[in-house]
């Protein structure tokens, strides 16, 4: 599979399939987001939460498995030599670009879990249509200490199961503790969120445009790093 995806892309760049596969993969996201977006300005909350939430699982999934378990990804397989501009070039312009993009990339997937949570408990059904419930929304430590400790069990017996099937290995433990570091940092922003917006409603609103931006500012990036890596700057590839 990995020989697979260092094969050359179906885009007709200077890419990989994986690159490609991740490009595609990425702007199918944003835009099943921009139209749930859309659905969420007219109304329309059963397709907004549809559209929002088959988009983040499957973002979630893809990426998670994309980037954490085969460790691909823009210059990830490539390195320096996947990039054909100057050195100048690359020091001051793609490296900081590139370097943005990732952090991106990890504040998008905080957010994706953190929204799927919120947009279930900030909503509700009224004559079959999804709204948003204008109360107060909040929770305990102990009720977050309680839900992050089952969920802590299960990803240890998932690991644990892993091992047993295929062995144990540095890189599984990291991409599991990576995954339990994920729910922490969730956590602990659900509690420091909820004192500045404590009303369910607002919060949801809110943080829904900031992801937004996020996603759309996620994609310009790696759109940008794309070209310059494989159509304006190719260099020799693996």
């Amino acid at each position: 599979m990995l020989e697979w995806l260092k094969q050359p892309g179906f885009l007709g760049t200077h890419a990989t399939i994986g690159a490609d596969l991740s490009q595609t993969m990425a702007a199918l996201f944003t835009t099943l987001f921009v139209i749930g977006w859309f659905q969420a300005k007219h109304r329309r909350g059963n397709h907004h939460h549809w559209l929002m939430l088959g988009g983040m699982i499957a973002m979630l999934g893809f990426f998670t498995s994309y980037y954490l378990f085969r460790q691909l990804g823009v210059l990830a397989v490539e390195g320096k030599e996947g990039f054909g501009g100057s050195q100048q070039l690359y020091d001051h312009v793609f490296i900081p670009l590139l370097t943005f993009h990732i952090i991106l990339v990890v504040i998008g997937l905080v957010m994706a879990v953190y929204m799927i949570v919120l947009g279930f408990r900030a909503q509700a059904l009224a004559a079959g249509t999804r709204i948003l419930k204008d109360a107060l929304l909040q929770t305990s430590w102990a009720k977050i200490g309680t839900i992050f400790g089952v969920m802590t069990a299960v990803v240890l017996l998932l690991f644990a199961s892993r091992v047993v099937t295929s062995g144990f290995s540095t890189r599984k433990l990291m991409v599991y503790l990576g995954l339990l570091l994920l729910l922490a940092i969730v956590f602990a922003l659900e509690m420091a969120i909820q004192r500045i917006w404590p009303n369910g409603e607002q919060r949801h609103r809110a943080l829904g445009r900031f992801t937004m931006i996020i996603y759309c500012t996620l994609f310009v990036t790696g759109s940008v790093t794309y070209t310059m890596l494989y159509i304006l700057y190719p260099g020799k590839i693996g």
